[in-house]
């Protein structure tokens, strides 16, 4: 364990963000946010343009000759069926994100919106922009990561590790090394200061159903740490057996329990309004999906410059620490899958199924702005933590459904935990596919450790700030990437 580089150094960085964290949680936060302004003002246009060119290439691959090329041998059939296939693939985008964003973040667009038109504009553009954040371009760059790991490890027989594609193509010379090593690096970095914004926020969900459950108010941050206690001893015992033990299971529930609770608000809500708005959601985001990948804001006043940094950009370099996770994740599910198939299943479901999901969440958060007097945009304001409570609130067996959603949440963030301590330990070992349960063990303990840190900010803004900065330089990475794919790609295709 000790004799090896990467390892020691991946865990000494992470150390040291964690600690600093916890000792000055105000100083890390202040430094992530006056940096990630600069960066955004400064290199915003380029992260905007990566999203959108790796979007256009997924769909140009799709359809290209490239497309029937095989993840694996020619003679390979998929190890999942294509249902199967599917559901996990909702798996994998579904997360604690949705849940605690699925009615509090159109409404946070909404009162920004309305101030520059009317609410019924208002409503649309912040549903539409909902839709944007976590919709193709989202997928696509998930799309891209997992299908250079999966081409490169499945067909090309290469170790599952960031470095891996950019050795094979151009050689194990100098600069390849160099810049693979700080590939695997800063993919290890992205993926634990990710996860532990995760984390955090799995807590603050969690903890605001427990309040919204007994009817307590303002319980502070002793609850919040008991939950991460809690929390911390559910996932660390995973970590001690073999991966596929339980976790199938238990990320299949939490997956059942989400889909039955949006099935249940749809019924039990305003159902025409939801549907109605649905409807017109997809509309306005297939018209529009494109060109507002390439929108900056560039003349509007600061307030929209800051609100687009602060949410848009935040979300690109969010999923871009994400992608080697989810990458990975999807790669290892997508052997003997065609390139057409893989990146049409990973682009499109769960995009839809997002779209569904704040068209439902979303839109009873409007229509109790818009059609009732409830203090929902009050909420949100004060307390985003309670949102999706307070609107469960408004329906029949509130008790039981926040309920089901504090179980959701919590098998989330167990679920995405153990994955990711698995995903750290495999890069930090040289892409060893079973690695130590020591290692793994140690992992789990930073990114509880970094989780800690973002539960002690107790601020969405500054978890968003410590995230984006530490995912900022994997938008080199990623377009390097996907440059390795294609060069592959037509180096077999002569």
């Amino acid at each position: 364990m000790f004799k090896n580089t990467l390892l020691i150094i991946a865990l000494a960085l992470t150390s040291v963000i964690a600690v600093w964290g916890i000792v000055d949680t105000t100083g890390l936060a202040g430094f992530a946010a006056s940096l990630v302004k600069v960066l955004f003002k400064s290199r915003g246009w380029f992260i905007m343009l990566t999203v959108s060119v790796l979007l256009l290439v997924s769909i140009w691959l799709a359809f290209s000759p490239y497309g029937k090329i095989k993840l694996g041998k020619d003679d390979d059939q998929p190890e999942f069926s294509t249902i199967s296939w599917l559901t996990m693939l909702f798996a994998a985008g579904m997360g604690v994100g949705l849940l605690y964003w699925g009615a509090a973040e159109p409404i946070t667009h909404f009162l920004l919106a309305r101030e520059y038109v009317n609410e019924q504009q208002a409503a649309a553009l912040a549903r539409f922009v909902t839709n944007f954040h976590w919709g193709l371009h989202a997928w696509a760059i998930y799309a891209v990561t997992g299908l250079v790991m999966a081409y490169f490890g499945f067909r090309k027989g290469c170790p599952t590790l960031i470095s891996a594609p950019i050795q094979h193509v151009f050689g194990k010379v100098v600069w390849t090394r160099i810049v693979g090593w700080l590939s695997d690096l800063l993919a290890i970095v992205a993926i634990a200061i990710g996860l532990g914004g995760s984390v955090a926020m799995g807590v603050f969900q969690v903890q605001s159903g427990i309040e919204s459950l007994f009817d307590v108010e303002n319980t502070g941050l002793w609850l919040a740490m008991v939950i991460f206690v809690v929390l911390c001893i559910c996932y660390i015992l995973p970590l001690m057996v073999d991966l596929s033990k339980g976790m199938a299971v238990l990320s299949n529930a939490a997956m059942a329990t989400a889909g039955l609770l949006m099935a249940f608000v749809l019924l039990a809500g305003p159902t025409h309004y939801l549907m109605g708005g649905i409807v017109e959601g997809v509309g306005e985001y297939i018209a529009g999906v494109l060109p507002h990948g390439f929108k900056t804001f560039t003349f509007f006043d600061e307030r929209v410059v800051d609100w687009f940094g602060s949410w848009t950009l935040t979300y690109m370099v969010w999923w871009l620490a994400w992608a080697p996770f989810v990458g990975v994740f999807i790669a290892r599910i997508s052997k003997g899958r065609t390139i057409r198939e893989f990146i049409l299943g990973v682009i499109l479901v769960p995009t839809t199924f997002s779209i569904f999901w704040f068209g439902i969440f979303g839109g009873m958060g409007f229509f109790e702005a818009l059609r009732t007097d409830t203090p929902i945009t009050e909420v949100v304001r004060t307390n985003v933590n309670n949102t999706t409570f307070f609107l469960l609130d408004t329906l029949p067996f509130s008790s039981l459904t926040t309920v089901a959603t504090v179980v959701a949440a919590f098998l989330f963030i167990v679920t995405s935990v153990v994955s990711a301590a698995f995903v750290l330990a495999m890069f930090s070992t040289g892409g060893d596919l079973n690695p130590k349960v020591r290692v793994k063990l140690v992992w789990g303990v930073i990114l509880g450790a970094l989780g800690l840190v973002m539960i002690l900010s107790n601020s969405i803004d500054a978890i968003k700030s410590i995230i984006a900065l530490g995912a900022m330089p994997f938008v080199f990475i990623v377009l390097l990437l996907m440059v390795c794919l294609l060069k592959a790609l037509k180096m077999e295709a002569r």
